[in-house]
């Protein structure tokens, strides 16, 4: 009985021991798998941190090209605005000088009128019977000495149209061109190339030949004209409206490569130009 005493108090002993020991190694254990996901947390926060690094440097990178591509695009706006600025310039300066011109006319015009009015009648021009030709009637006072001929009136040719002024020529054609009356209109601008062929206005009226044809859908006669524009006038300062008339004219009869060859010419000889932006234009949409 007292070995068997002896016996149960040792198995109490060594399980009295071993239950510390087993309490320990099951917290290490929890230890160790609690600082695993810790060290698993942080590789996914640091995985996180570098696609939003990636991100941020995406993001930075596209604000940088937008940011670009605003300043272009007010560098363009610009430019435009700088252009239309000067084209309204050089048509207030055109439209100035047009109205020097009608005044000129009408002062012409009325001068004309009161000649007409203070000039002799036919009868009163007439030579008396037994009257040398030439001389003035005996006795009317201020008359002119005999042998000198009277004052020339200005009159129109017997059997030919009454005479018109270049401009009136001009603003006839160009009325009938505006009011859509295109076959009218270039009769008209032919008609003032063949009586006034040095006048400033002779390349705008051969332009506005091409633009008539243009508008009346015959594109390969307006190429024609518009040809002449640049072939007669070299000096114009229609060239590059004459260049970029040709190539949408070029567009609208499919021939692309003859298309860009005309923006390209525009945009190279007259960058200056209003039309040499609308060219750019035109040529990103044929490219």
């Amino acid at each position: 009985m007292k070995q068997s005493a002896w016996a149960v108090g040792a198995a109490l002993l060594v399980l009295a021991g071993a239950s510390p020991a087993a309490a320990a190694d099951k917290a290490h254990q929890q230890l160790m798998a609690e600082i695993r996901m810790l060290q698993e947390q942080q590789q996914q926060l640091q995985q996180m941190v570098g696609g939003l690094a990636e991100t941020l440097k995406i993001v930075t990178s596209k604000i940088d090209d937008q940011t670009g591509s605003n300043r272009k695009a007010f560098a363009d706006q610009k430019l435009l605005i700088d252009n239309v600025a000067e084209g309204v310039r050089v048509l207030r300066e055109k439209a100035d000088d047009t109205n020097v011109r009608l005044s000129t006319v009408s002062q012409e015009l009325e001068a004309v009128r009161q000649a007409v009015a203070t000039g002799p009648s036919p009868a009163a021009a007439a030579t008396p019977p037994g009257q040398e030709p030439g001389a003035a009637p005996v006795g009317e006072p201020g008359a002119a000495p005999a042998g000198q001929p009277p004052a020339a009136v200005p009159t129109t040719p017997p059997g030919s149209a009454p005479l018109i002024s270049p401009q009136r020529m001009y603003d006839n054609a160009y009325s009938d061109y505006t009011a859509g009356q295109y076959e009218i209109a270039i009769q008209g601008f032919n008609a003032f190339i063949s009586s006034f062929p040095r006048s400033d206005k002779a390349d705008d009226a051969q332009l506005n030949i091409g633009n008539a044809l243009y508008a009346a859908g015959k594109y390969r006669e307006a190429v024609d004209a518009f040809q002449k524009v640049i072939s007669n006038y070299p000096q114009s300062d229609s060239l590059a409206i004459a260049w970029y008339k040709m190539g949408i004219t070029y567009q609208e009869l499919k021939q692309v490569d003859l298309a860009r060859k005309a923006f390209e010419t525009v945009v190279q000889k007259y960058p200056t130009a209003y039309e040499a932006i609308l060219a750019k234009q035109r040529l990103e949409k044929v490219k």
